[in-house]
């Protein structure tokens, strides 16, 4: 007698739909339980003063995969950095499973120089560590000389070599004393004068400017000084303060109200 057919019992559409559920079933459906459960919902920006939270969630949050947890702390901690200006590194750690932390680490800058339109910011070693269009007015900016180069990741050229550790002296003792000062002129003598705003100070050609601007410090804090009241004066004006002698085995300042120029 000879074998019976076998009935297949599942048409062919049948078997490709068992298939294709297969694979939801072991493939697509881990990865959706893998991107739901590690559902990015909160990022902590902590570190920087130049940028907001959400300035920073946007270099780091780019695409929706950037919105798992997994995902977002493998990606820029071992393979992406986001470019941010003013910023050295970052470092990213994981709070949760639906929580990560970006830890931000700004570039130490104390002073700028504005070159062909743009402003180049420097650090306490006198090298140029950012380029931007933005004037940050929380930087003294040098104004009054040459400067012969200025390039990337490189020291100063000044016009004269004395004048570059003036620079990085004036710079490092303004952040030292924490002085708001806006710009840092040199004359044609190379005199200098720091504006401060309502106040600015001419502190005349010096080896070292520590002492006077120890006595600048002290002026400004002096909330009773007898050169308050001159300070605080009419809108348009600002006190100019002589204290080109100042440290000559004195302490002599001399204050005088002036219109600011248009």
């Amino acid at each position: 007698m000879g074998r019976k057919p076998i009935k297949r019992t599942d048409s062919v559409p049948k078997r490709i739909l068992k298939k294709c559920l297969a694979i939801i079933l072991f493939l697509i459906l881990p990865v959706l339980v893998f991107l739901f459960s590690f559902r990015l919902e909160e990022v902590s920006v902590m570190g920087t003063t130049r940028y907001t939270p959400d300035e920073i969630k946007e270099r780091y949050i780019k695409t929706e995969l950037d919105n798992n947890t997994l995902i977002f702390y493998l990606k820029y901690k071992y393979f992406e950095e986001p470019e941010i200006p003013f910023i050295e590194k970052a470092d990213i750690k994981i709070k949760g499973r639906h929580a990560a932390e970006i830890r931000l680490y700004e570039k130490r800058i104390t002073g700028g120089v504005e070159f062909m339109g743009d402003y180049l910011y420097f650090d306490k070693d006198g090298i140029v560590v950012e380029a931007s269009s933005e004037h940050l007015t929380d930087i003294p900016l040098i104004k009054g000389l040459k400067f012969n180069k200025v390039i990337l990741g490189e020291k100063l050229e000044v016009q004269k070599d004395e004048l570059f550790n003036v620079i990085l002296n004036l710079t490092q003792l303004i952040e030292k004393y924490s002085l708001d000062v806006k710009t840092i002129n040199f004359s044609r003598e190379y005199e200098v004068t720091v504006d401060c705003g309502s106040v600015v100070a001419l502190l005349g050609k010096r080896n070292t400017y520590d002492e006077v601007l120890s006595g600048l410090k002290s002026i400004l804090a002096d909330e009773n000084g007898e050169l308050k009241g001159l300070m605080n004066g009419q809108e348009g004006t600002y006190l100019e303060l002589d204290m080109t002698k100042y440290g000559k085995n004195t302490d002599r300042v001399i204050a005088k109200p002036k219109i600011k120029s248009e």
